[in-house]
C-alpha cells in the first residue's frame, strides 16, 4: 500500500511537470535577465545581430535597472524559428512583456530592433514607458526612394534563393566587405562579421526583405511616450528627409551623433552614454 502511496505521488508529480512545462510558450528570441532596479530597459539588438552589442551599455545600467537583452531567434547562432516575420517578431516581444507582467518598459533597440521598439510602441501605446532608437528610419527604402510604397504580399523567395545559395566563404566575403561600412571601430567589425556567419541563412534572407518593405511613417503618429532617436553623424547630410520621415511622431527627440557610423554604441559611446543616461535620468 505504502509503495502504491509512492507511486502515486511520482505519477502526479511527473504529470505536474509535463503540465507545466508543456505550456512553455515558444518567443522567436532568446532572453538574458541581468541587473536589479523597479525599472526596466529591454534591449533589441539589429539585423543579425547578438544580445551582446549592448554589453557595454547593459553594464552601464543594469546597476540602477532591471534588464532583458534579446537575441532574435536565427540570429548570431540562435535556433531558428519557422515563419519569420517583423509583424510577428513585434507581436511577441509585446506578449513577452505582458505574460511577465513588465510594467513600463524602456525599449532601446538599434537598427531594425529600433524599428521594433518604434512599431511596439504604435501598436501598444499603454504598454511601453520610454522608447531610444539607435540609428533607425520609420521606413529605410524611403530614404533613397521618397515615393517608396510597401508591398501587401511582398515575395522574398527570390531573396532568400540568393543567400541560401552562397557558400559560407562568399556570404564571408560579402560581409567582410558590408560591416566597414556600418562600424567604424576596427576592434569590433571581426566580432559583428561573425555574428552575421553564425545567423541562419533563411532567416538572414527574409527578414532583410521584409525589414526593407516595412514603412512605419503614418503608424508612428499613435506613439504617446517619450522618444529618444539617436542618428549616425552621417544622417546630418539628410536631415530633411529624416526630419520628415519622423515629423507624424510628436515626441521625437532627434539627436545626431558627432562621429562614427551605424554602430554608434561603440562609434560614439561617451556620446552614446551621455544622450542615453539624460534620457533615461528624466521622468
Amino acid at each position: 500500500m505504502k509503495k502504491l502511496t509512492v507511486l502515486t505521488v511520482i505519477l502526479l508529480f511527473l504529470a505536474l511537470c509535463a503540465n507545466v512545462f508543456g505550456q512553455a510558450k515558444p518567443y522567436p528570441f532568446e532572453v538574458k535577465r541581468t541587473g536589479q532596479g523597479k525599472q526596466t530597459l529591454i534591449f533589441i539588438p539589429g539585423f543579425a545581430s547578438s544580445g551582446d552589442v549592448w554589453n557595454e551599455t547593459r553594464a552601464k545600467f543594469e546597476k540602477n535597472f532591471t534588464c532583458y537583452t534579446l537575441t532574435m531567434a536565427g540570429f548570431a547562432g540562435t535556433k531558428p524559428q519557422p515563419e519569420a516575420t517583423f509583424k510577428n517578431w513585434e507581436s511577441k516581444i509585446a506578449e513577452y512583456i505582458t505574460d511577465n507582467k513588465i510594467e513600463k518598459p524602456i525599449i532601446v533597440g538599434h537598427s531594425m530592433g529600433g524599428g521594433l521598439a518604434l512599431a511596439l510602441a504604435a501598436d501598444y501605446p499603454g504598454l511601453i514607458g520610454k522608447i531610444v532608437i539607435v540609428d533607425s528610419l520609420p521606413c529605410l527604402a524611403a530614404l533613397m526612394n521618397p515615393s517608396f510604397t510597401a508591398k501587401e504580399n511582398n515575395d522574398c523567395s527570390a531573396m532568400i534563393s540568393k543567400m541560401t545559395a552562397m557558400t559560407d566563404e562568399q556570404f564571408h566575403q560579402m560581409q567582410m566587405k558590408s560591416i566597414p561600412q556600418l562600424l567604424a571601430d576596427t576592434t569590433m567589425q571581426e566580432t559583428v562579421v561573425s555574428w552575421s556567419d553564425k545567423s541562419d541563412r533563411t532567416t538572414f534572407a527574409k527578414m532583410y526583405c521584409d525589414f526593407s518593405n516595412t514603412d512605419l511613417r503614418e503608424k508612428i503618429k499613435n506613439i504617446q511616450c517619450p522618444s529618444l532617436i539617436l542618428l549616425e553623424s552621417y544622417f546630418t547630410n539628410f536631415k530633411p528627409a529624416i526630419e520628415d520621415q519622423y515629423k507624424n511622431m510628436k515626441n521625437a527627440n532627434l539627436q545626431y551623433a558627432t562621429k562614427g557610423l551605424h554602430f554608434i554604441m561603440y562609434d560614439d559611446k561617451e556620446w552614446f552614454f551621455t544622450q542615453l543616461n539624460n534620457f533615461l535620468s528624466t521622468k
